[in-house]
């Protein structure tokens, strides 16, 4: 069955105690994933496979237009923008869009 977070303000719940042991650490700051290649903490295992394709050098998305290569998915997606020219991020009041998040973000900052 499931498991839930057993934080009262917390309504999540996960199939596994593994996965909810790695949820907890967003609610106690915990890091117990240590690189041992530069001794930096992270919260799971799952940022730690990431983080150590920096030390490795590993690119294994590759763009079929430009070549380019990247570590992680979510950055070949947003470059991917860039050839399709999809802008997925809109701005509600005024309708502009941006191919990345931090451009809506920087606009939303100056409407306020």
């Amino acid at each position: 069955g499931e498991r839930p977070c057993p934080r009262r303000e917390c309504e999540k719940s996960f199939r596994d105690s593994s996965t909810l042991i790695q949820h907890q650490c967003i609610h106690t700051g915990e890091h117990p994933y240590k690189c041992l290649e530069c001794g930096n903490w992270f919260q799971n295992n799952c940022n730690l496979l990431k983080h150590h394709q920096t030390h490795t050098g590993e690119t294994p998305f590759q763009c079929t237009d430009c070549g380019k290569r990247f570590n992680q998915n979510s950055h070949f997606v947003k470059h991917w923008h860039i050839h399709t020219g999809e802008r997925p991020y809109k701005y509600g009041e005024c309708g502009k869009s941006f191919s990345w998040s931090s451009g809506l973000t920087l606009y939303q900052q100056t409407h306020q």
